[in-house]
């Protein structure tokens, strides 16, 4: 096991669309630019840097959401008592309520299955292995699908420096097709159930544009 440190900071009198999710990461990455990349994770050229992002921005039950680990839960300890406005395009929302949770988590693989929702929508597919999905039977997809879910899952473990001894396991249940837009592009994402025997703390991503709110789960 290993122990990692998040932070969850909500808005609760602010209400917004999930959609919304990516909004918040251009208003807060820009407003607070100059104290952290982790906060838009790019590099000082501009580009992406591809890497597990260490804060997350999320509408979760339409309440926007800020999700540090690590570094990230650091900063936004830091940055809290700063935040005083949220611009969503036209709109300032002036904050009057604002919450913050901080703590420790122990992550790692368990001798018991742990169950699972998806939050917000599981963007798996990649253009390599989209088109592969759109080939397969429905037994070959449920079985592509949980092999994407287990990488996923080591990706993250990665991303907290904690290597796995023994192998993740994990199955989807209750699995829908969504369609949604990602970059003006029509993407298939998925709403789901999963069990797996790894420990994952509840708000964090999994999978692609997990900093744009895609991905969240939530212990059940």
């Amino acid at each position: 096991m290993q122990t990692i440190h998040q932070t969850i900071i909500r808005f609760p009198e602010i209400q917004l669309a999930t959609r919304d999710a990516h909004k918040l990461r251009g208003y807060f990455g820009n407003i607070f630019k100059e104290h952290s990349s982790l906060l838009h994770n790019h590099l000082e050229s501009g580009e992406s840097a591809y890497r597990y992002p260490l804060v997350q921005y999320k509408v979760l039950k339409n309440i926007p959401t800020l999700v540090g680990l690590n570094e990230g839960a650091e900063l936004l300890i830091n940055l809290f008592l700063k935040i005083k406005t949220l611009q969503i395009e036209d709109r300032t929302y002036e904050i009057q309520q604002k919450n913050i949770e901080s703590k420790n988590i122990e992550i790692g693989l368990s001798s018991e299955l742990h169950s699972y929702r998806f939050q917000t929508l599981w963007m798996a597919l990649n253009q390599e292995n989209h088109q592969k999905y759109l080939n397969n039977s429905p037994a070959e997809r449920q079985k592509q699908l949980n092999v994407l879910l287990q990488n996923n899952i080591l990706s993250y473990y990665k991303a907290m420096n904690y290597w796995v001894d023994g192998q993740v396991m994990g199955m989807l249940q209750n699995v829908s097709e969504k369609e949604t837009k990602f970059k003006d592009k029509a993407m298939i994402a998925f709403q789901a159930d999963f069990v797996t025997n790894a420990i994952l703390p509840s708000f964090i991503g999994i999978g692609k544009s997990v900093a744009r709110g895609f991905g969240s789960i939530e212990a059940v």
